[in-house]
């Protein structure tokens, strides 16, 4: 019995000291899992941040300030917090609305001066019994150019503490950067937009002229080809100046290099050959209007027109996982290529037709970033390959 006993009593031991160890493990891996205080303060202010970016990163309005100032009070730490520019209360969250028109009279000031003030109770005056506020900081949205597009004003039931004022300048200063992104990407934008233009400005007026005669060249020996390619080129030139979207699809702009060599074929007979090279997986691949067909038209004009004989054009898209890698390629009379990328191209008068080049390079790279423009292989006499490689995905690009 008593050696019954004694083997239970060990059993029972044993078991409530591996319950023990195994509680012991799991609340050490369960403090490893948690956060200290400092970091999920961090990770509290930089996720309120994150939120209230997405709407301020599309500019200064009411409807975007709207959307961030419930975060942005968040980050400062106020009773009630506004967004105004010179003129209006564009956004408020918290405590004190019915002082709207004393913040507007406050940020116009500070907007002006472009330097924050302290409100006092003499500054929010008000003659209802329950009003809570006592105070508030007005700072400036000055960028680091010192443009100002508003102010940030805290509302504080009590004199602003000094921890206040540093919070709603250095939040002033947040808010300002990211305006000044947004009109960065705006610019972005008008480049892009304005860069198009000036691409479709370059449609040669030889071409328009050669495309014609080569038309009216068959319009008596061979009428059904003439109305074929007059469609053709209305469908080439209804493409480059179309007005709408910064981007298009490879199969899109496929078919329009298709036209227009066409017309070229017309144009050049046998001597113009052309070989492509195109795996179907890319076609729905999304990538900046007229990026590729520029490339074409450089390899026609520059490359083959000026070579005696036969001369090919080469387009390869190869599908290479989350990229596509294009390829133009012609063997024509090439050229030096200490004059690409130095600025020297727009000095050489055979080169003027390359600025098209230059222009697709940049649109590129400000979409895609600076690992995505284009690379130019070329020697005297030993044509020209110009590579490029886009992204199957990407956020921004919407055919």
């Amino acid at each position: 019995m008593g050696a019954n006993l004694s083997a239970a009593l060990a059993v029972v031991a044993l078991v409530s000291a591996l319950g023990g160890a195994v509680y012991a493990v799991a609340r050490l891996r369960g403090r490893r899992g948690i956060a200290t205080a400092t970091q999920r303060a961090t990770y509290d202010v930089l996720h309120t941040a994150g939120l209230a970016a997405e709407s301020l990163r599309q500019g200064l309005t009411a409807a975007t300030a709207g959307k961030a100032i419930r975060h942005l009070r968040a980050l400062v730490g106020a009773v009630g917090l506004a967004v105004a520019d010179a003129d209006r209360v564009l956004a408020f969250d918290g405590k004190g609305e019915h002082h709207s028109p004393q913040l507007t009279t406050a940020a116009a000031r500070v907007i002006a001066t472009r330097r924050s003030s302290v409100l006092g109770p003499l500054d929010l005056a008000c003659d209802r019994v329950d009003c809570a506020i006592r105070g508030g900081v007005v700072a400036p949205l000055a960028d680091p150019q010192g443009t100002v597009s508003g102010a940030l004003i805290a509302l504080a039931d009590a004199q602003p503490a000094p921890g206040l004022v540093q919070a709603t300048q250095e939040t002033g200063r947040w808010v300002a950067g990211q305006l000044a992104l947004a009109e960065l990407d705006t610019s972005r934008a008008r480049l892009a937009r304005a860069e198009i233009r000036a691409l479709r400005a370059q449609i040669s007026p030889h071409f328009v002229y050669n495309a014609l005669t080569a038309i009216a060249s068959f319009v008596r020996t061979d009428p059904e080809r003439a109305r074929d390619l007059i469609l053709e080129f209305a469908e080439f030139t209804r493409y480059s100046f179309r007005a709408h979207g910064e981007f298009t699809t490879l199969a899109e702009e496929l078919r329009s290099i298709d036209r227009y060599l066409t017309i070229e074929r017309a144009r050049f007979g046998d001597r113009l050959q052309v070989r492509l090279q195109i795996a179907p997986e890319v076609l729905p691949v999304g990538l900046p209007f007229l990026c590729l067909q520029p490339l074409v038209e450089n390899a026609v004009r520059h490359g083959l027109s000026r070579k005696p004989g036969t001369g090919t054009i080469s387009i390869v898209a190869r599908d290479a996982g989350a990229e596509c890698h294009l390829t133009v390629e012609d063997d024509g009379v090439g050229m030096d290529p200490s004059v690409f990328g130095t600025g020297a191209e727009d000095d050489v008068p055979e080169a003027g037709q390359h600025v098209g080049l230059t222009n697709v390079d940049d649109r590129l790279r400000s979409v895609f970033g600076d690992g995505f423009g284009l690379v130019v292989e070329t020697a005297p006499g030993a044509g020209t390959r110009v590579s490029m490689r886009v992204p199957k995905f990407h956020p921004d690009v919407r055919p």
